[in-house]
């Protein structure tokens, strides 16, 4: 189960432990004062790591901003270039490749800025291996037993956490005194106005739209227009009739299928949605309809389907969107900004620099938080507590929502991660 990016104190461990390895693999046996040498260093760096946690770097499992910047007295504007820079795959993350491809609308080139990854997995496991060598058969059992269950332990976790009191939340996120520190605090205070609680969201890139499909799904109380037509399930045929590039569309990070193969796992995907959207909006009482949430995403395999679902709504839509202007008829402002990006000039270049790596190298961009809004037909309004005590603090997408579509509402502090606030507070319901 893949959480947020490491911290990069992790990565520097990670090296030193695998430098470590790769040094005792390469040499003759290490005597035991030279090993009991090199294990010391190995905790130290250990130690370090754990320092840094304590101190406040952001954990694996639920994303927050808070960390880097207390630690480093960054200021806001730095802080938000970094998370910015970082979110759209930086010069460490990505190495850019031009590749021809052909757009039936446009015959132009797409530039594709495909991720590069490292897994250093299978190389951590062969120098392990050198050194059970050291370590007597109960010493390694016992590891064997405790990596079981840790792992068994995680697989049930829910991608969000329960619900806490926002205050307390913020109380234990955001202790010092710095300006940024300061500002986070008065927002929280704005929105526990509002809300009570909090639920803290998996920051795996999918964090958006796994914080906008799980309050929609839990304030459902109907299957949307768009779900119930007939054509919906068709959509991923008659996209790939039309449009060739699409056979390229990246699903949950497997590669090299055929046509077909894409569109009929897309059209799964897509009647998933609508099952589970139905069957949850279905469920009248309201401690029952959360447990039906919780559920759903406890289970991974399901839960990442329906993430497909909506980037693939997300690609319809913005091939609507791009026609229309092509066509002259009239698009929402955001459209304009959506294809003026120099890595999303068409739909082909959306899908293959953008929607392909969300999850994967990156998350949802501001203008893509309003294609998301299209695709929903939902207003998601976003408390952005870096923006507090400016017009900017509450921000809606889109900008003039229809009067008809649900809202749900969404925290961030810093435009990369998203939260949950819940329990709207008596005053503010009556």
């Amino acid at each position: 189960m893949c959480f947020c990016a490491t911290t990069r104190d992790s990565r520097y461990v990670c090296i030193l432990q695998s430098q470590d390895n790769f040094q005792g693999w390469m040499t003759e046996p290490l005597s035991h004062s030279a090993r009991a040498e090199q294990l010391q260093k190995k905790s130290t760096a250990i130690q370090m790591m754990k320092h840094e946690k304590e101190a406040g770097v952001p954990s694996n499992e639920f994303g927050s901003a808070n960390a880097v910047t207390e630690q480093k007295g960054q200021s806001t504007e730095e802080m938000r270039e970094e998370y910015v820079y970082r979110s759209t795959g930086g010069p460490e993350e990505t190495n850019r490749i031009t590749s021809l491809v052909t757009d039936e609308d446009a015959s132009r080139n797409c530039e594709i800025y495909l991720p590069v990854s490292c897994n250093p997995s299978a190389m951590e496991l062969s120098l392990d291996s050198e050194e059970d060598m050291y370590r007597d058969a109960e010493e390694i059992e016992r590891e064997k037993i405790l990596l079981v269950c840790k792992m068994s332990s995680s697989e049930y976790k829910p991608s969000v956490a329960p619900e806490m009191d926002i205050m307390e939340y913020c109380r234990k996120e955001w202790r010092g005194n710095t300006p940024v520190a300061k500002r986070m605090r008065k927002g929280y205070e704005a929105v526990a106005q509002k809300f009570a609680s909090i639920r803290r969201v998996r920051g795996d890139n999918y964090c958006a739209l796994r914080a906008t499909l799980f309050q929609a799904l839990s304030q459902a109380t109907q299957l949307p227009t768009w779900l119930q037509s007939e054509d919906f399930t068709k959509l991923p045929e008659n996209l790939l009739s039309k449009y060739d590039w699409i056979k390229q569309w990246q699903l949950k990070q497997k590669l090299g299928r055929k046509m077909g193969e894409i569109s009929d796992e897309i059209k799964e995907y897509l009647m998933l949605l609508r099952k589970k959207w139905k069957y949850i909006s279905e469920i009248k009482g309201p401690i029952e309809k959360q447990e039906a949430c919780d559920k759903l995403f406890k289970n991974e395999e399901e839960e990442y389907s329906l993430y497909e679902a909506l980037k693939f709504l997300m690609l319809n839509t913005a091939i609507e969107l791009y026609n229309d202007d092509k066509n002259g008829r009239r698009v929402p402002v955001f459209s304009w900004l959506l294809f003026a990006r120099d890595t999303s000039s068409n739909p082909c270049q959306l899908m293959h620099n953008h929607l392909n790596q969300i999850g994967h190298s990156g998350g949802l961009e501001q203008v893509e938080m309003f294609l998301l809004a299209y695709a929903l037909q939902y207003t998601i309004q976003v408390y952005r507590l870096y923006k507090y005590n400016t017009d900017e603090f509450i921000t809606l997408y889109p900008n003039d929502p229809e009067e008809d579509w649900p809202v749900v509402t969404l925290i961030t502090e810093d435009d990369r991660h998203y939260n949950i606030p819940v329990r709207m507070c008596q005053e503010t319901m009556l």
